[in-house]
Formats: structure tokens, sequence, C-alpha cells
């Protein structure tokens, strides 16, 4: 698949596959097409050749509410115009499923209730959303997706501008929808988030080259350094609890 603006081609060459129980992470610089790609898996682009398809079906030949039944969007945090309610705010993710005219039923509510209890975050409902903290506002976020009840979590920076507890919040729970078989596609500008919890990474470098496959083969030094123009090390460390990670240290030496 190509995608691009107008007919003309920023990305190509894609072929991407998002499954059920995996997260793949998506990594490059800035500029390089990641936001175009992003908005392409959406629909808010057509591609410029190729094709995105969802549940086996061409991605244009579906419907709004059936698109809804397969992805649910997590965007970037940012701060609504007005006060909504933690609840409020994970209630509008059953908005796309609604007609026009139609209010949330019984049943959204509930399952908005459920939502919020099984993220731990229950105890924000009547919070305005305005008065979280970046963990806690990106936490309802994800409410809002799981409220959907799309299979495909589509992340834009989940964890960024998050202090480390946060982000390691943020990151289990990402981690936990994958093993409750939702599939996660999330972008990050930190490949130690890829180490820590994706199956696959794909890294597009600044000559916007397309690295995808298993996260240990794609994420290596010599991609880094050709994906953000610096030297990097790739280390390994044993946590606490034995498991060998890997963490990407960046030098100040320019490539």
């Amino acid at each position: 698949m190509s995608c691009g603006y107008r007919g003309h081609a920023i990305l190509t060459g894609v072929d991407l596959e998002i499954r059920t129980g995996e997260v793949l992470c998506l990594l490059g610089p800035n500029g390089v097409g990641k936001t175009t790609l992003f908005r392409t898996l959406l629909g808010h682009l057509a591609p410029v050749a190729g094709r995105v398809e969802i549940g086996g079906r061409e991605r244009s030949s579906l419907s709004r509410r059936q698109t809804a039944r397969y992805i649910a969007y997590v965007p970037q945090l940012h701060e609504p115009p007005f006060a909504f309610s933690v609840f409020d705010v994970a209630l509008t993710g059953c908005v796309s499923r609604l007609g026009l005219l139609d209010s949330p039923s019984r049943e959204d509510r509930k399952r908005t209730e459920e939502v919020l209890t099984r993220l731990g975050i229950a105890h924000l409902s009547a919070r305005p959303f305005t008065e979280l903290s970046g963990g806690e506002q990106q936490m309802t976020l994800i409410a809002r997706a799981l409220v959907q009840d799309g299979r495909i979590l589509v992340m834009d920076e989940p964890a960024a501008a998050l202090d480390l507890r946060n982000q390691a919040t943020i990151l289990r729970r990402i981690q936990d929808l994958a093993d409750e078989n939702h599939g996660v596609v999330m972008t990050s500008h930190s490949p130690d988030h890829a180490f820590l919890v994706a199956t696959r990474a794909t890294l597009i470098t600044q000559d916007r080259t397309i690295l995808s496959g298993p996260v240990d083969e794609v994420l290596t030094e010599e991609n880094l350094q050709a994906a953000y123009g610096t030297r990097v090390r790739v280390l390994e460390a044993t946590s606490p609890d034995g498991e060998v990670v890997r963490t990407c240290i960046p030098t100040l030496e320019l490539a």
C-alpha cells in the first residue's frame, strides 16, 4: 500500500498485518509519514495505491458503524473544551454505534461502568477530565475505546509526556489488552516501549524505508541509527524478577 495526500505518495511499500493478541509498535523520526499512515489506517485518508482490509473486507466498503466494531482510536492527550466527567468521556465511546438521534442506552451506561471498574478508575467517574493527571486522562481515553468495543486499538503515543510510573501503568495496561485478545498498534518515540510490550515493530527510517518484524530483529543499533541519525547502544539488563530486558541508550554522537 502507498499512502499520502492528493495522489502524492509519502510512504510506499506498506505491508502490515495487525492481529488480535499482539502489540505492533510503530517508530520513526518526525516527518517520515507515521501520522499519514495512521490516518490511512483509520480511514481519514484513502490509500494512494493498494488498500486497507479490516476483517477480510476492504476498509472503504464498511460503514462507520461497521468499522467501529473493529477499530477504536486512542488519541494523544488533549484538553476537551468542556469539563466533562470521566464517565461521560468514556461513555462517548458508544457514539459510533448510535443513530443520529439516538442516546446511550442503559446497557451502554452499564458497559461504561464495567470498563471503568476493569481499568481501576471507577473511583474517578464523577471527576472532571480536565482535573486528572496525565496518566488518569490516558486511562480514560483507553476506557472510551473499550466502551466502543473495537477489537483493534490504534494508539497515538499513549505514553508520551508521562512520568515513569504513569508510563509503566499505561504500558502494563497495553500488555493486558493484548493478553485479553485485543490487537494494539501504537506509535512511540521510545524504542524502550517497544522492547517492553510489543510483539512486533515497524521502523520507518529517514529515507522512508520501512522495516517490519520481531522487535529484536528490527530495533537493532544499526537500524535505529539509520532511522534517527544518531548513534545508539542497545543493551541488555536483568529486571528484579529475573527477566532479561533490552534498553536503547542514545549517545551524543550524530551519525
